[in-house]
């Protein structure tokens, strides 16, 4: 299976923001639903954002307000705007592509390798 690829990932200061991007090599995102997830330590997994063919988006609670998720098809990438970030947005942020729309990790394929967020003081 074609890894997507995360970058963007780095230590930010609580309220400060951060702009996670993912591409893939060897097909086209925006064929499929592109989500975001993210996985602290001794957690599992969790869908963040996830964002259609259409350009219709989807967020958890906690994000809602905060994260922006966004679509470049031109250079089929997908982007993670977080903003007002805080020390529990803390993780290792991974993107994945779904035939459906969800956010149930289950359902989603072509995992990439992830890109560490950090927020601390």
């Amino acid at each position: 299976q074609s890894e997507l690829v995360e970058s963007g990932g780095g230590l930010v200061q609580p309220g400060g923001s951060l702009r996670l991007s993912c591409t893939a090599s060897k097909f086209t995102l925006n064929r499929y639903v592109i989500g975001w997830f993210r996985q602290a330590p001794g957690k599992e997994r969790e869908g963040v954002s996830c964002i259609g063919s259409s350009g219709v988006t989807k967020y958890i609670a906690s994000v809602k307000g905060r994260f922006t998720i966004s679509r470049d098809n031109a250079k089929n990438a997908v982007y993670l705007q977080m903003n007002s970030l805080k020390p529990e947005d803390a993780g290792v942020y991974y993107c994945a592509a779904s035939a459906v729309w969800t956010l149930d990790t289950t359902m989603y394929r072509n995992w990439g390798q992830g890109t560490q967020v950090t927020v601390s003081s």
